[in-house]
């Protein structure tokens, strides 16, 4: 990602994205970071299932989605000829809503996380957003190190996840905040740990807790362990909350 001819690391992307989110969970209103996904039309009714199997699994951040056709807009990009694309919320969402509760949130990497008879084990790939210009769960992904589909069926597997970290002293606003998202349909939290407690094997800053979000590229993984071709641009752009729909009205 380069912006103005010049190098621009992914965790200078994620403040930017964090501060221009608007969405608040209460009134459910305002703007959510999106991941845009592209496919082949030929592909789209595989493709559905596969993401409303994921979202109604609870392994992406919201089970909201938008739907492009070919020649429509998003952001600055236009959709191919005999291509569809997907926006589906993006975690960093998640970190912007609790920026504006007023937690300084502290987004840490982006891995893969081990499931061992449906319960999260520990971080066993990770990446720094301070160490790449690319997003952590996209390089990830791109490696095939994702077994999403194998721990939907047998409750063991490896899953897409992010890390961040936020002061203890905000446990209260953080716990509130979580709960409003739960209520308007943001879900993608995966475990909160306890202050100045390792969380999923990764030790947290004194006087910190740590927090593990879902990552919102999940269901692309499971597409990809399909052999399906998909292209997932994640932290794409900005959408409004309302024009986005649930997975089962489409």
């Amino acid at each position: 990602m380069q912006k103005n001819g010049r190098i621009q690391f992914t965790s200078a992307r994620i403040e930017d994205l964090m501060f221009r989110t608007t969405f608040d969970p209460r009134t459910r209103e305002g703007d959510v970071i999106v991941n845009l996904s592209l496919i082949s039309s030929k592909d789209y009714d595989d493709v559905i299932k596969i993401f409303s199997m994921a979202m109604n699994s609870g392994l992406t951040v919201s089970p909201m989605i938008k739907v492009f056709r070919e020649g429509d807009a998003i952001g600055n990009m236009i959709i191919g000829k005999n291509e569809v694309g997907f926006a589906t919320v993006c975690s960093i969402t998640i970190d912007g809503i609790l920026l504006k509760s007023g937690v300084m949130i502290k987004p840490k990497f982006g891995g893969l996380v081990e499931i061992r008879e449906g319960l999260p084990v520990r971080f066993t790939n990770v990446l720094t957003y301070q160490s790449t210009t690319i997003d952590p769960l996209e390089v990830l992904m791109s490696q095939e190190l994702t077994s999403v589909m194998e721990m939907l069926r047998t409750g063991t597997g490896k899953i897409l996840a992010n890390l961040r970290e936020a002061p203890m002293i905000a446990r209260d606003i953080i716990d509130s905040t979580l709960s409003d998202m739960v209520e308007a349909g943001i879900t993608g939290i995966l475990e909160v740990g306890e202050p100045n407690t390792r969380i999923l094997d990764i030790p947290v800053e004194r006087d910190h807790l740590g927090i593990v979000v879902i990552g919102g590229t999940n269901p692309m993984a499971i597409v990809q362990e399909h052999g399906i071709s998909i292209r997932t641009n994640a932290m794409s752009t900005l959408m409004s909350f309302s024009e986005m729909k649930h997975i089962r009205e489409l």
